[in-house]
């Protein structure tokens, strides 16, 4: 891979860490930035699309895509693609349905990622190729869902939202419209933030009656043990720009303030920058340097501000809680209560099937912090819960992995269909 482009990468993924780093260490305890999203609303004005990624990513490979659009109860409208069969047209023509299956990105990107490696390769055409209905979720903020039924992108409105709002709003709009299309339950696949949003989901009681079954790989839940070697770096360097950054309701890792800090960072002694990726998301073992460069081409995708800071809430706190506005009064008027309510993992249902795939290089989702998951789904019924533990495999393995195809991919196919 050229050095230009695992530069970018090694800054992308160097900003997300910063970004936990800075609320660890300020303890931040006043993010409240209400009066900032009180701007009056103005007209929809959608900026030109680009090319989509049935278009780029599925259709070109001979396979059928549908470009979805779905409204969520607070206005986002976030795009989908369905590929409802395989490239031979499997499944589809012997008047049986096929099972659907709801696939979700996590954070920093978008449903593009899954479709990285060649169709072979990537989960959703081996999805469809195996007899399933696939239908990818791009959540609000990303380059196809940055529309609302009256908010603009450029508005601070438009990016007034946490990861609980991806709870309470994406997820069941996804789901939602799943079902209605198909009239039937569907498998789940999350990655990442993919997996917090349907954790907390579950936990909730919302959506379970609607699924089959889970998968989650590399499962964010607790963060507490997401450690890395250029952690206290980080932080040191970032003694108080924790105001500075939340001057940007937008948070776009391609932003001025990332490159030049990054830049500044990278000509310091001691630190090779060459190193940074493997220090934050954990040496990934199995990444096709042309994978990778198309990464680049695609990624990464914007979020809002305070879902990174809820992210790193979850860090700093090292429980899995709503957003904390700051303040007892902030929290109660948002909560009726002084602190944020708890995500409950417990309140699972036992006998929803899940199968749950992590990484022994995985700096993300660390093994101790994935065995606190495990704690939570300990009542589960034990048919029903699978796990699976890939010694050699970090975070970006598990969906770009030259060889996940035959190491987790198979697996979840097996597990799709003993779930049917």
């Amino acid at each position: 891979m050229a050095p230009h482009g695992l530069t970018k990468l090694l800054k992308l993924s160097f900003y997300s860490l910063v970004v936990v780093m800075m609320v660890m260490t300020h303890q931040t305890h006043g993010f409240r930035l209400d009066p900032l999203w009180r701007k009056k609303s103005r007209n929809v004005v959608i900026d030109p699309t680009p090319i989509g990624i049935c278009a780029s990513s599925v259709l070109v490979h001979g396979y059928k895509c549908q470009e979805i659009d779905v409204v969520t109860q607070d206005g986002f409208i976030l795009n989908m693609q369905r590929i409802p069969e395989g490239r031979d047209g499997n499944g589809g023509g012997d008047g049986i349905k096929r099972q659907p299956v709801l696939i979700q990105h996590g954070v920093l990107v978008d449903g593009m990622t899954w479709l990285l490696n060649s169709p072979e390769q990537n989960l959703p055409l081996i999805l469809a190729d195996k007899g399933f209905d696939v239908w990818i979720a791009n959540t609000r903020g990303t380059r196809f869902s940055r529309r609302h039924t009256s908010l603009q992108p450029n508005e601070h409105a438009f990016w007034n939202w946490s990861w609980d709002e991806l709870v309470l709003f994406d997820l069941p709009a996804f789901v939602d419209h799943v079902q209605q299309e198909t009239g039937q339950k569907m498998h789940y696949v999350g990655h990442s933030l993919g997996t917090l949003i349907a954790l907390g989901s579950f936990s909730e009681g919302l959506l379970v009656d609607k699924l089959k079954s889970a998968v989650f790989l590399s499962p964010i839940a607790y963060l507490s043990h997401m450690n890395t070697v250029i952690g206290a770096l980080a932080a040191k360097a970032f003694v108080g720009e924790m105001t500075e950054l939340l001057g940007f309701a937008e948070f776009n890792p391609k932003m001025k303030l990332v490159t030049q800090f990054l830049d500044a960072l990278c000509a310091s002694p001691g630190v090779d920058c060459y190193d940074l990726v493997s220090a934050f998301t954990g040496k990934n073992c199995c990444l096709n340097s042309s994978t990778v460069d198309l990464f680049l081409k695609n990624e990464p995708q914007s979020t809002a501000t305070k879902n990174m800071v809820h992210l790193a809430q979850t860090v700093r706190d090292g429980v899995l809680a709503k957003f904390n506005y700051g303040t007892a009064d902030y929290n109660m008027m948002h909560y009726g209560e002084a602190s944020p309510p708890v995500y409950n993992l417990s309140n699972i249902p036992h006998d929803l099937p899940v199968f749950l795939s992590y990484g022994g290089q995985d700096a993300l989702s660390d093994i101790r912090d994935v065995q606190r998951l495990l704690d939570s789904f300990r009542a589960h019924d034990v048919d029903k819960l699978s796990v699976q533990y890939v010694r050699e495999y970090a975070h970006a393995d598990f969906i770009m992995g030259v060889n996940a195809k035959d190491i987790v991919f198979n697996q979840v196919v097996s597990f799709f269909k003993h779930h049917t």
